[in-house]
């Protein structure tokens, strides 16, 4: 994939949602455990339970369930009557989110979120206060192709009348990786060394250092 130009000034960051704002890896357990348990199945196994961090919720119960036609169609009914504010309670907002965030839009620069979540994604924006954060929410229901499919990253450029050699995408997951491969934007690697391909950050604050743009270059790196 051809990288934008290092001086390129950055116009436009989109975040994945789980493991990027928020540390959702118990919620995530909760959930599908409960679906699990609900239908007699064992809880999960850390690979379902990774699996589902990263894809959409019938997309997870599909795998989890994927032995079992039976277990799963009993699952999605009762998918259908679960509360989702039940389990965001279990969500840990990233350290130094908020800051990283109010820094770029005092620079004029775009905010979005790119998530396969579905109908849980409104309620924790409204739990956490992050509407004014954002200027665009993309979630797998806004989409005929959720991620690692290009459409959800376009649709966010398009609507936000920025380029991709202008955009950043913060992720941490393999599909989050694949997502920026297939669309051309550059990718930034969120706590997650082995699918960084040359930007890995373990702080939000870092993604100062890769943004060449005024005062983005004066965060104490103290702080971090």
């Amino acid at each position: 994939m051809k990288r934008p130009p290092e001086n390129r000034k950055i116009q436009c960051v989109i975040y994945d949602c789980d493991g990027v704002l928020f540390d959702s890896l118990e919620a995530n357990r909760k959930l599908y455990n409960d679906l699990a348990l609900s239908v007699g199945r064992s809880p999960l196994e850390d690979k379902e339970v990774n699996y589902a961090h990263s894809h959409t919720v019938l997309e997870s119960i599909h795998f989890i369930f994927r032995h079992d036609e039976v277990s799963e169609k009993k699952a999605l009914e009762l998918l259908k009557g679960v509360d989702f504010r039940d389990y965001i309670v279990y969500l840990k907002m990233e350290p130094h989110l908020l800051e990283a965030l109010s820094h770029l839009k005092e620079e004029g620069i775009r905010r979005a979120i790119n998530t396969n979540r579905t109908t849980s994604m409104p309620h924790i924006m409204k739990r956490f206060h992050l509407e004014p954060f954002f200027d665009m929410v993309v979630t797998a229901l806004d989409v005929k192709h959720p991620k690692p499919h290009p459409e959800s990253i376009e649709k966010i450029l398009t609507a936000l009348n920025v380029g991709k050699e202008e955009t950043l995408f913060v992720g941490d997951s393999e599909v989050d990786r694949q997502t920026a491969e297939s669309c051309g934007v550059r990718f930034i690697a969120y706590k997650n060394r082995e699918i960084a391909e040359d930007i890995f950050i373990h702080d939000h604050l870092e993604l100062m250092e890769h943004i060449p743009s005024g005062r983005m270059n004066l965060v104490d790196k103290e702080t971090l």
